[in-house]
Formats: structure tokens, C-alpha cells, sequence
């Protein structure tokens, strides 16, 4: 029987902690447009949001999530401990650089803590990188972030960072991941190595919508190609963060529990790869 999915599904991580298996993407979002995607998504049931420190907006997503915690919208009774917040470091560097910039994010969402935090590119080179990764784990053992990960990092850097003398495992990698950019080698590795893969720009930014493999299958699950596409990419194992600004899309992008793909079709999809990249690709950096 196919697994279920629904907004309140989680997925489990290699620490013992788990986080939801939908996060709605906040990239390119600003202000009020921010404000609005937020509330719409915790309405609609999401419980995680995408947020780093280059986009921006750690604070109008951290407000908003409060905001509506202490609402009457907040039907659900949510604590702050049902909400996953993840950011990302702006840019690898010294061991104090990172662990300031850590702290200034916990302070700018007004959180308390940081859910997931990830080095959001391999770029900077190795000792950044590494110096990095220390600030993330020692930010972890002192209270301020959860769960520690990475993101845009291609096999080469992981291998780098598991041989690395390090007291704590990336419990995920974020990468662009999509039915025409597939990733694998970087997917399996990460799946061998007990880390999440989550997919960012799992909607292939609205640029393969229209493909006839895409719109063939969405009439035959009587689905949206974005809860196509999102259901593929829950049914990999990834956890998909698709973003959208608009109430309906970001409602119509979570209700993916009324379908499954079938294997047949899994594999139609996944063999449309033609590493599409929508925006950077930082993974073979030196």
C-alpha cells in the first residue's frame, strides 16, 4: 500500500528528532508578500518554513509564526515546538564570523531556536567550510539550533566533512532536486548516509509545467502538476519545499494525500532528467 502524506506527516532525522515532510519555501519572498504566504500556510496546516539569511525574511517569518500562535486563527492549539523554522548561514567563513551570524539569526527570528540550521553552500573552501560546520555544533550544543545540516553540497564535500574529526552528523542536505534534475548520486549518498535530502525548487520554478509527461500524468491522478511534482518528490523520500505566494496554490500544493504514483509512472518521471538547474549549482565547488 502506498504511504500516506499530509502536511502533518514528519520525517524522521539521524539525531532522534523529526521534522515535517512538507516545508513551505519562502525564497524571493519579502515584507508583507512574506507575511501573508506564512499565515496562509499555517491556516492551511503546513507546520515548517524554509528561511535563510540571504533571503531576508528571517524575521517576518518568525514573527508571523508567533503571531499566529498567540491567535484565534491557531485552532490547533500550536506550541512553538510544532512549528519548524530552518535558516542558513550566508557564507562560509572564520569559526567567529559563523557563530555570530548564528546568534543574529536566532535573534532576528525571535524564536528562541533555530529548528534547522545549514551551511547554505559549499563555497568559501575547506577550512571555511569546516570552521563552519564547528560554529553550527557548537551552536547546537549550546541550545540555539536543533538539528545541524548542509546545503547545494555535492558528494565530494560530504565525504569531506564525514572524514572530518566532527562531533555531529549532517542530518540533511538541501539541493535542487526535481524529476529534470534528478541528482542522484548526491541522493542516493546522502539516503546511505542516513542524512534527509530536501528538495528545493521541487516545482522546477514553474518552467516544466507544461510538459507533456507532466500534464499526462496530472489528468490521469486528477491532480495539479505542483502536487504531482510534490508527491514525487515525498514518495523519493525528500522532503519538497514549494513555494508559492498565492492562498490557493499554497493550499493546493499540501493536499497531496488523495493520490500515489504509481512505480511505472515514478520511473517515466524520473527518467525526464535533464539537469535542469533553475537558479546556482555550488555542488562541484572547490
Amino acid at each position: 500500500m502506498a504511504q500516506q502524506f499530509s502536511l502533518t506527516s514528519r520525517q524522521k532525522l539521524a539525531n532522534g528528532l523529526s521534522m515535517p515532510s512538507v516545508h513551505l519555501g519562502v525564497y524571493l519572498t519579502s515584507g508583507q508578500e512574506t507575511r501573508n504566504a506564512v499565515h496562509w500556510a499555517l491556516e492551511a496546516g503546513y507546520r515548517a518554513f524554509d528561511s535563510a539569511q540571504m533571503y531576508r525574511n528571517e524575521k517576518e517569518v518568525g514573527s508571523t509564526i508567533l503571531k499566529f500562535l498567540s491567535s484565534n486563527s491557531n485552532t490547533s492549539h500550536l506550541k512553538r515546538e510544532d512549528v519548524h523554522f530552518t535558516s542558513k548561514l550566508a557564507s562560509n567563513g572564520s569559526y567567529e564570523s559563523a557563530r555570530k551570524s548564528i546568534k543574529q539569526s536566532v535573534q532576528e527570528c525571535g524564536l528562541g531556536y533555530i529548528d534547522l540550521f545549514l551551511l547554505h553552500s559549499p563555497y568559501g573552501g575547506k577550512a571555511a567550510r569546516l570552521d563552519s560546520w564547528k560554529a553550527v555544533e557548537d551552536a547546537i550544543a549550546d541550545g540555539e539550533v536543533k538539528t545541524g545540516g548542509v546545503s547545494n553540497y555535492g558528494v565530494k564535500h560530504l565525504v569531506e566533512l564525514l572524514a572530518s574529526p566532527i562531533r555531529v552528523l549532517p542530518a540533511v542536505n538541501q539541493i535542487e532536486v526535481h524529476p529534470f534534475n534528478t541528482r542522484t548520486e548526491i541522493t542516493s549518498f546522502c539516503q546511505q548516509h542516513n542524512m534527509v535530502v530536501e528538495a528545493y525548487a521541487p516545482l522546477v520554478r514553474a518552467l516544466r509545467m507544461k510538459h507533456p509527461v507532466i500534464t499526462s500524468l496530472s489528468e490521469k491522478y486528477s491532480c495539479t502538476p505542483a502536487q504531482l511534482l510534490v508527491r514525487w518528490s515525498l514518495q523519493h523520500g525528500y522532503v519538497p519545499l514549494p513555494k508559492s505566494v498565492t492562498k490557493d496554490r499554497i493550499i493546493q500544493n499540501g493536499q497531496v494525500s488523495g493520490f500515489a504514483i504509481d512505480a511505472e509512472d515514478m520511473e517515466k518521471m524520473d527518467g525526464l532528467d535533464e539537469y535542469l538547474v533553475t537558479d546556482w549549482d555550488p555542488v562541484d565547488a572547490d
